[in-house]
Parts: C-alpha cells; structure tokens; sequence
C-alpha cells in the first residue's frame, strides 16, 4: 500500500451517520465509499478489489452488523478485509459477540478522529 491512501468502505442506512464518517476519515486523507446497507456493500464487494477496511452500522434494516459480519468472514474473497461495527449503543453482550464473530473493533457512534488512528492500525 505504499504511497496509496487506504480505502474505507462505509455501510450506514443513515445519511448523517455516513456523512460524519465520511467528513472524520477524509480528514484524515483516506478515500471513503458510503452505501447504505449491507445487501449494497456485499454488492460493491463483489466488484471492488481495493477496500481495505469495512466501517460497518450494527443496527441496519435488512441485516444487522453482526450478521453482515458473518458475510463477510464467510467469503473467500473477502475474509482478508478488516471490519469494525460502530452503532449508538453500549450492549456488552452484543459487543462481544460481534468481536468473537471476527470484528476487528465495536466504536460507538459518532466516528472521531481519535478512532482513526486505532482502526486504521488494521490495514
């Protein structure tokens, strides 16, 4: 990755949720992907070879964080790409399953630029 800014692939039904991310991460001069649910994500996935981290919502419509986890640890194609859960919420049972189930991190909303520095030591 010498010289190339990482790619952050962020999956969020929330418009200001992923407008937040979006704005803390370009700040910090990574290229930045929003889409705005999991079936989308898996969608982009499939067709986009460079993401390097997936930020990822656990409470979404379709899919939850955890179970859009589950995809992605699931595939061969993607295992390799490092996902970290934000939500809102501080569920300590949910925290735990989620980095049992592979999570690299579980932040909670909103995304600040001292996180950055934590989840990009992943890449």
């Amino acid at each position: 990755m010498a010289g190339a800014s990482p790619h952050v692939l962020v999956v969020d039904d929330s418009r200001v949720d992923c407008l937040v991310a979006s704005r803390v991460l370009e700040s910090c001069n990574i290229r930045v992907t929003t889409v705005d649910g999991p079936k989308q994500a898996l969608e982009f996935l499939d067709s986009e070879h460079d993401v390097n981290l997936i930020l990822a919502d656990y409470c979404m419509p379709d899919m939850t964080g955890y179970d859009f986890l589950m995809e992605v640890k699931e595939s061969p194609k993607l295992e390799h790409i490092p996902v970290v859960i934000v939500c809102s919420d501080k569920i300590h049972e949910r925290i735990n399953k989620c980095l049992d189930g592979g999570a690299k991190e579980y932040l909670l909303k909103p995304l600040k630029v001292a996180d950055v520095t934590r989840i990009l030591s992943y890449i």
